[in-house]
């Protein structure tokens, strides 16, 4: 009974201390990372998704776990079409920022190119939850996707064509 007081106050410091980490603001790119997003997101625009993709990776390495690179990464290997990675690089940020909106809606987008509609829906509601209405950018965005709705695999003949192969024996 002595103790109780005490380990009150200390469960009660731990609470506040371990709670506070979740109100932080995000953290300050360090410049050479900075750099190299720069340096990706001019790549983008130019159509080098490759040099893109390694320019975001490497700005990662400077500085692991950054929710803006993730979301630049899991932006360039979309366009690549490699909607898996992705999803990967958008549910790293959502486990650092669960309520990033940008990751919500390009989580919600990936699910949509890769043919999960009803999980992107669910997402879609989260951000109009998060946003407070439909009219927020990443809603928007989400809300045309899924309208949108998957792409349309297309298979031309020249996939398919039969190639003959001679051998001798």
């Amino acid at each position: 009974m002595r103790y109780t007081p005490a380990a009150a106050a200390l469960a009660l410091l731990f609470a506040v201390s371990a709670s506070t980490s979740y109100s932080a603001p995000p953290s300050p790119l360090d410049p050479r990372a900075a750099s190299l997003v720069q340096a990706g997101r001019t790549a983008m625009t130019a159509g080098n998704v490759d040099e893109a993709i390694s320019d975001f990776e490497a700005a990662l390495a400077i500085q692991p776990g950054h929710v803006a690179i993730l979301l630049n990464l899991a932006e360039a290997t979309r366009k690549q079409g490699m909607f898996g990675k992705a999803l990967h690089y958008y549910r790293v940020a959502l486990t650092i920022d669960p309520n990033n909106q940008f990751a919500l809606a390009g989580e919600g987008e990936a699910l949509v190119e890769k043919g999960a509609v009803e999980k992107a829906k669910r997402n879609y509601d989260r951000l109009v939850q998060l946003c407070g209405n439909s009219t927020c950018v990443p809603a928007k965005t989400l809300a045309a996707a899924i309208a949108k709705g998957p792409p349309v695999q297309v298979v031309t003949a020249a996939q398919v064509e039969a190639k003959p192969e001679v051998t001798s024996e």
